[in-house]
């Protein structure tokens, strides 16, 4: 089964690197840029809120395969959200990758995401997983210095 997830793990990252979705600038209501100094990563996210749903989420990026492909799944998990709901997929996101290995994880709860709980075999590889979902926060927060993973 283990063996399973990290084959799965592996295309899906390899997938969203190739061909990320919702990839590019739209014009928005809110903006943050978000960077790894550790490995260079770097995240644009672009969010145009009506109301209080995310009417359209997308992002830019360069760096490593599983930065650009978290960042991929967020704005495909985040989209039509309300900003409640999106802060608590946020929030079950986070825990689960900082999760201990023997974490059982919930693939109800996660959906799609759960491809991403693969990063907790690689703790240096967390912070690339969560540099999108942090810059989300911050553009919510329409900071304007960008938000770094240190």
């Amino acid at each position: 089964m283990m063996d399973d997830l990290r084959e799965l793990y592996q295309q899906v990252i390899l997938d969203h690197n190739r061909d990320p979705k919702n990839y590019g600038e739209i014009a928005c209501n809110h903006t943050a840029e978000g960077y790894n100094p550790l490995c260079g990563d770097k995240v644009r996210i672009f969010v145009k809120l009506e109301e209080n749903r995310i009417a359209d989420l997308h992002f830019e990026a360069s760096g490593c395969a599983i930065s650009k492909a978290s960042a991929s799944m967020m704005t495909e998990a985040l989209k039509g959200k309300t900003l409640k709901e999106a802060q608590d997929i946020f929030d079950k996101f986070i825990r689960m990758i900082t999760s201990n290995m023997n974490q059982v994880i919930d693939e109800d709860e996660m959906g799609n995401l759960i491809v991403l709980a693969g990063v907790r075999e690689f703790p240096s590889r967390v912070k690339c997983a969560a540099l999108a979902w942090h810059t989300f926060n911050w553009a919510l927060e329409s900071k304007d210095e960008p938000v770094t993973t240190e």
